[in-house]
């Protein structure tokens, strides 16, 4: 079987030589579930204006404006800064309080089924609205809003370009599409492909030169990943996650005696939320892009559970999990090698087991996660 690659050795250019893994046919397969990449485009579900590209660029210098937050102190780039793959760094983002989450990526959010660590949010522009008006975020009133785009005489003739007709005297229709606007913008944010893309797509097409110029390290990492370690479970297809939910026995406290409900939270807030696919800010609102939204309730087992990242670019993201408390890629393999199973929730299914991975198997883990950051090739 032509998959059946026994520790094959190639010569590459320059005379060196180089090894692949002998990786199965069924190991083969688990890998190509990774990819295509880069996937088809995605709109913000929910908004009709995320086609237009005047809207696109309107939303991009509204993400950049600091007027936007009470205090003009603050803009979505602030904690989303583009040269940290749309994160800040830090371990809890800054707001006018420091808050209680770590910044998410918002690399391929318009891939995304659910936004915010708690998945309070099940559009980009809600997620944008959301954030613009929370009062320890941005604190921006619609009607601060109304007010900025009516005394800046040009943003004001690009928000009538982009959304049609006169500036309305309705402060919170007119904030809505400040937010599509955004959530149009952030809906063009895709990752490069990676050194991983390379190798899978190499590995797929049997060209096996090019798949053994990938690190050995990695490989024996992704070997890990698609197999023993299990990490597929919730971090599987192009973009490395099943987009829910889960409880991964960290703890979830923001201060004593006060905890992070998770998306047990999240799910409340979303359905109560008047900007949510099923309300009447939606542009589809019977549309199937709502279903998801329709059928949601809250269960006890979400308590403390949170959103399963996205690995595209993870290196470029620490420190890691919802509040940052893993500070490297080591810590968080380390985590789930030692994981105590007596931290998981007793009720729902339980997915995760302790890995008991030698300290050579948690290094290889981490190069594999290394590599799907984007290729500078």
């Amino acid at each position: 079987m032509k998959w059946l690659l026994w520790g094959l050795a190639l010569c590459v250019s320059g005379g060196a030589w180089a090894a692949l893994l002998d990786f199965s046919a069924d190991e083969v397969r688990r890998i190509a579930r990774h990819g295509p990449w880069p996937p088809p485009p995605a709109l913000d579900v929910g908004n009709q204006f995320s086609v237009r590209a005047d809207v696109i660029a309107l939303g991009r210098t509204l993400f950049f404006d600091k007027r936007l937050s009470l205090d003009g102190h603050f803009s979505c780039a602030s904690c989303h800064q583009p040269g940290r793959a749309f994160s800040d760094g830090r371990r809890r983002a800054l707001g006018r309080v420091e808050l209680a989450r770590n910044t998410p990526s918002l690399w391929n959010a318009a891939q995304q089924r659910w936004y915010g660590w708690d998945g309070a949010s099940d559009s980009l522009w809600s997620q944008a609205l959301r954030a613009l008006q929370a009062p320890q975020e941005m604190a921006a009133t619609a009607q601060h809003l109304h007010e900025l785009m009516r005394r800046d005489v040009a943003l004001a003739r690009r928000f009538r370009a982009a959304f049609g007709g006169e500036f309305g005297d309705n402060a919170e229709a007119n904030a809505v599409s400040a937010a599509k606007a955004i959530g149009s913008w952030v809906a063009t944010l895709r990752s490069r492909r990676s050194t991983f893309d390379n190798f899978r797509d190499a590995l797929q097409s049997g060209a096996l030169r090019q798949a053994s110029a990938y690190p050995m390290p990695a490989q024996r990492g992704l070997r890990l990943f698609v197999g023993r370690a299990r990490c597929t479970l919730c971090h599987l297809g192009p973009l490395f996650t099943n987009g829910e939910f889960d409880d991964i026995g960290l703890p979830f406290f923001v201060s004593p005696g006060i905890v992070d409900p998770g998306r047990h939270g999240g799910i409340g807030q979303l359905l109560a939320s008047p900007y949510n696919l099923l309300g009447a800010w939606s542009d589809d609102p019977q549309g199937a892009a709502a279903i998801k939204t329709r059928h949601v309730e809250p269960q006890h087992r979400n308590f403390g559970e949170f959103k399963v990242p996205s690995l595209r670019g993870v290196a470029m993201t620490a420190p890691y999990m919802h509040d940052g408390q893993l500070v490297t890629l080591a810590v968080v393999v380390r985590h789930y090698s030692e994981l105590n199973p007596e931290r998981l929730h007793a009720d729902g299914q339980r997915v995760l087991e302790s890995l008991h991975l030698s300290a050579q198997e948690q290094a290889d883990l981490v190069a594999f996660l290394r590599t799907l950051s984007q290729s500078r090739r």
